[in-house]
């Protein structure tokens, strides 16, 4: 068997891994990559291989960071089943063509304004592309065999974070592979924990935030601080967050302190439908939450919902104290963009986000060709994530039923990574490795008497 990593290595997106055993070929994640423009400029660089090459796709979450590339996949040529969790398929139908559609906007807006570097800009995929790609969808429910491609056999497992989120098991004649690209934690409020993890010779999890410990409650105690601040000086608070489960924890997250009455009872606005679509969705998979129906369509109540996009647009200029949720597209688009014009430079207001360039401290910032100063309040809001932390990640490794041969860690940037890995080699004595963008591996066969898990392995 044969790893290529092509994406997700030695970063949060672009989640690509090419398993490949006797001239077939299995896409597991089909990853967008965003951020940080050198990583962005992957998604237009050859993908390492052919894409009419590749047998089937898997998905494991319906986020671009792990299906955003599927449409220009299919455009180059790909044209196999791509198989995920029913809940996954069903946010790919409603986030793909909207991807799609913010692209092109974004194309036109950039051709208009001309801060495009090539002239005319163009989408790197349409709305019409990503219909196209939803043709070859097929449904995977959790925890049931498939065969995805000829000498690949698969069970999907629950892994918590967002809704239709799944680990991958996957065996190949004697290998056998865990790939866990995205992890939940234990003390989530919306999703359940991950489902423990079957035994495997190689495992590949996740690592974005392996350097780093929060609890919920904690992350839950700075919001409610952070809203009480931005209250008091009258500001707008600017939440970033994707529809996909980000949203919806938020929701969940102001609601309880608003119930608590641990925050003032601030309006509450979302710049975009799409978010409440998507919640209608979690409803609709109740099963799958900590939360039932009912209470997932009430995180909606006393919500002001844009309905337009220029109503999404204008939405920051309205006066505060309030909370504005802005939906985050797979470029910064329009409404994000004024949101950012108008709150970045006044100190009143505040913003509370993951973004690598506001956390760094950084003056300004560039939105849509135009240098931003940023005056605002920044504050870092990694536990309203769900990504499992380093204690969640180190303690799902552990009840593995019997050691890996070999441990790849991906995604996750390079320092969070290589914190984890130490972690996983004192705690466990695995060889544990984190890739390379485009690295090649070769699986060599398995032990037949493969060791059980050592004292200190069952005491970490």
């Amino acid at each position: 068997m044969q790893l290529r990593f092509l994406g997700g290595a030695g970063a949060v997106g672009g989640s690509k891994l090419l398993v490949e055993h006797d001239g077939r070929r299995l896409l597991i994640d089909c990853g967008l990559f965003q951020g940080l423009k050198q990583l962005r400029l992957h998604n237009r660089s050859p993908l390492g291989v052919a894409s009419r090459s590749i047998d089937a796709v898997v998905l494991t979450r319906g986020h671009p960071a792990h299906c955003g590339f599927l449409p220009r996949l299919v455009d180059l040529g790909f044209g196999g089943p791509v198989y995920a969790t029913p809940a996954t398929l069903q946010l790919c139908r409603l986030l793909l063509p909207h991807s799609g559609r913010v692209l092109e906007d974004e194309a036109r807006l950039a051709n208009t304004l001309g801060y495009a570097r090539h002239r005319p800009a163009q989408p790197l995929y349409t709305e019409a592309m990503a219909r196209r790609a939803l043709q070859l969808l097929r449904p995977c429910p959790f925890d049931e065999e498939l065969v995805p491609v000829p000498g690949f056999s698969m069970r999907l497992r629950r892994c918590g974070h967002s809704l239709g989120a799944a680990s991958v098991h996957l065996q190949c004649a004697s290998h056998s592979l865990l790939y866990a690209a995205t992890l939940g934690r234990r003390d989530d409020t919306l999703l359940p924990p991950p489902a423990a993890p079957d035994a495997a010779d190689v495992l590949l999890v996740e690592a974005i935030h392996g350097q780093r410990e929060q609890r919920s409650a904690d992350a839950l105690a700075r919001l409610a601080k952070l809203v009480a601040r931005t209250a008091a000086r009258g500001g707008v608070l600017l939440l970033p967050a994707h529809a996909a489960g980000d949203v919806q924890r938020l929701l969940h997250a102001i609601q309880q302190l608003k119930q608590a009455a641990r925050i003032p009872d601030l309006p509450v606005h979302l710049d975009h439908p799409i978010a409440a679509e998507v919640l209608e969705l979690h409803a609709a998979h109740a099963a799958e939450l900590r939360i039932g129906a009912a209470a997932c369509r009430a995180l909606l109540d006393g919500v002001q919902v844009a309905a337009s996009a220029s109503e999404a647009a204008a939405l920051a200029a309205q006066p505060g104290p309030r909370i504005l949720i802005a939906v985050e597209d797979v470029v910064c688009g329009r409404a994000m963009a004024e949101h950012f014009k108008l709150v970045a430079p006044r100190p009143r207001h505040a913003i509370g986000t993951r973004g690598a360039a506001l956390l760094a401290g950084l003056p300004r910032i560039k939105v849509q060709g135009e240098w931003l100063p940023v005056r605002a309040e920044v504050q870092a809001l990694h536990g309203l994530s769900g990504h499992a932390d380093r204690a969640d990640l180190l303690d799902w490794i552990a009840t593995l039923p019997r050691a890996s041969r070999q441990v790849y860690l991906t995604p996750g940037e390079p320092e969070a990574a290589d914190s984890l890995r130490q972690a996983i080699e004192e705690r466990h004595h695995w060889p544990c490795t984190v890739p390379e963008h485009l690295e090649v591996t070769h699986l060599r066969e398995p032990d037949p008497t493969p060791r059980p898990l050592e004292s200190q392995d069952v005491a970490g």
